[in-house]
């Protein structure tokens, strides 16, 4: 951070880069400090008034609660969403809360305590915003200009810290299947690493046969946000879905069926059959478990999210990370939650992006 500036504060137009930005400056300035007490981070999303009322109370208590051991307070006040051009963002509320924060930002002694804010989208017409830039040690980041380096070094960085190769163009591949989101070539490259012996390479072929087809305005990155267990995705990816699509019982069906495979696979995991090395599930470990659970199920062998073995093994070694989220007891309530979200549904058809946050901050949410 400059001397001057009295704050840190990164923007831009993907929330995953500049969080991921954040993240760097958040472990940068808390090196060195050994109370969990004094490194705070405050989820900054807020959907109405009283939510940005509460983030920002909550903010100005923890920069004026010193450290109980002396040392330096590390303040990030994160994924703040009220600087868009939204009806929450632009609600005279929020402007005067904004205000507010402004004056409390001014008296902030930097001896004491470091703030970052990270912001994503800003609406660069703002008054607030326009003080940020200029008075904080800001960083703008654009997808569009700085999104592919950033992107390509950190999948790099990833691969190499595991002795793993990935060349520029196979890179470039994957990022047209996921339709150029950065979070998910960052999930994807992640559990990729699974499948490849160190000092092996991530291939084409690889990526073709494991990475779906993420097309514009499909369902596949919300329900791969639900079920990484992450609320900021998960709230992101359903703010991208329903911007372009207005028909919500596609994205349930998705969730449900998903969440059978998951459950069947937490039963297994459970049980022992997919023991707790298990990162990869071969044709032959498939084979090995149904021999021991096939009179459970029918003759059919058409694929059917109901029978787990009748699934791709790959495509069920991708899930086993994220079964390793939650217990079936979560799962088993998930699916509770989606029959009551699929009735909230049919009685508030307009209202779908408000229902699927509230299923997820439900499901996701401390």
């Amino acid at each position: 951070m400059s001397i001057s500036a009295k704050f840190a504060f990164i923007c831009g137009d993907d929330e995953f880069l500049v969080s991921d930005r954040g993240k760097a400056w958040f472990e940068e300035e808390t090196k060195g400090i050994t109370d969990e007490l004094s490194k705070e981070v405050i989820d900054a999303r807020g959907n109405n008034l009283d939510e940005v009322s509460q983030i920002v109370d909550r903010f100005i208590e923890a920069i004026q609660t010193q450290s109980m051991f002396g040392e330096k307070k590390i303040v990030w006040l994160k994924a703040v969403n009220f600087m868009a051009n939204s009806q929450t963002g632009n609600a005279k509320g929020t402007l005067e809360l904004l205000e507010h924060l402004k004056s409390v930002l001014e008296s902030i002694d930097t001896e004491v305590v470091s703030v970052l804010i990270t912001a994503s989208p800003v609406y660069k017409v703002k008054s607030f915003y326009k003080w940020c830039i200029k008075e904080g040690d800001s960083e703008i980041i654009d997808s569009g200009k700085d999104g592919t380096a950033r992107i390509e070094e950190k999948i790099q960085k990833t691969c190499s810290d595991l002795g793993i190769k990935i060349s520029q163009s196979t890179i470039q591949l994957l990022n047209d299947k996921v339709n150029g989101n950065n979070r998910l070539i960052a999930m994807e490259v992640e559990k990729l690493t699974t499948y490849v012996e160190k000092g092996g390479v991530i291939t084409e072929e690889l990526i073709n046969e494991m990475v779906p087809n993420f097309g514009e305005g499909d369902f596949f990155e919300a329900t791969d946000a639900f079920f990484s267990g992450q609320l900021e995705w998960t709230l992101e990816a359903l703010n991208r879905h329903f911007f372009t699509q207005t028909e919500a019982r596609p994205l349930l069906g998705s969730l449900q069926s998903r969440n059978r495979l998951m459950i069947q696979l937490r039963i297994l995991k459970d049980s022992g059959e997919l023991g707790i090395g298990f990162q990869r599930i071969s044709q032959n470990d498939l084979a090995r478990i149904f021999g021991k659970f096939r009179e459970h199920f029918d003759e059919d062998t058409s694929k059917s999210n109901l029978n787990v073995f009748t699934q791709n093994p790959y495509y069920l070694g991708r899930l086993l990370k994220d079964v390793n989220h939650f217990s079936l007891k979560n799962l088993i309530d998930f699916q509770i939650a989606f029959a009551e979200t699929f009735e909230a549904i049919v009685e508030t058809p307009k209202d779908p992006i408000a229902i699927f946050n509230q299923l997820a901050i439900r499901c996701l949410g401390d």
